[in-house]
């Protein structure tokens, strides 16, 4: 009786799912909608907490994004009068861009958040010394979306062992790799 209740309970989670996420895994369904990943912030910060934004864009980044033509490695996100405006964030423009736009590839965006996240970050950066880094960009009900980390710097010390671990792991897949054969 058990084993029925548990065989239908699974049958309509598979159904609602839908053609497309059946046959894609979590990661793989989660991977179809990031855009661009900043792995060297990971790396060199500490990320205490995450928050989401909206991003003001004009048409032809929007086209270049669809294409993944970004880059958020030297990206920084900074506050002046009490709005949020990611910098470094560097959108590569498509050769077929139209003829009588000019596009900036380095052009400061506006991200967009509500004012009280933004007032507990601005407390949270001038009192704790932590800093705003964008972590990765995807999209969400066809509009992208900044992922922000609240990140505190790491010592040298704390990146040897950031590499350290990562290269334990590897270590132990090898192992298990071999092992299996």
């Amino acid at each position: 009786m058990a084993t029925k209740e548990a065989s239908s309970s699974k049958k309509p989670a598979a159904a609602s799912s839908g053609k497309a996420d059946s046959k894609l895994s979590p990661k793989a369904a989660a991977a179809a909608i990031r855009i661009a990943d900043n792995k060297k912030a990971l790396f060199n910060y500490h990320i205490e907490e995450r928050f989401e934004a909206g991003m003001v864009l004009e048409g032809w980044e929007v086209k270049s994004l669809r294409e993944g033509k970004v880059q958020l490695t030297d990206g920084y996100v900074v506050i002046r009068n009490g709005e949020l405006f990611i910098i470094g964030c560097q959108i590569n423009p498509l050769g077929t861009a139209s003829t009588h736009v000019r596009p900036d590839s380095v052009r400061t965006k506006k991200l967009l958040m509500h004012k009280d996240e933004i007032r507990r970050l601005i407390g949270k950066i001038e009192q704790k010394g932590f800093t705003l880094v964008p972590l990765n960009l995807h999209w969400k009900a066809g509009k992208v979306k900044c992922e922000v980390g609240l990140a505190k710097g790491k010592g040298e010390h704390d990146k040897r062992d950031t590499i350290k671990d990562r290269e334990g792991k590897r270590e132990v897949e090898r192992a298990m790799k071999s092992r299996s054969r």
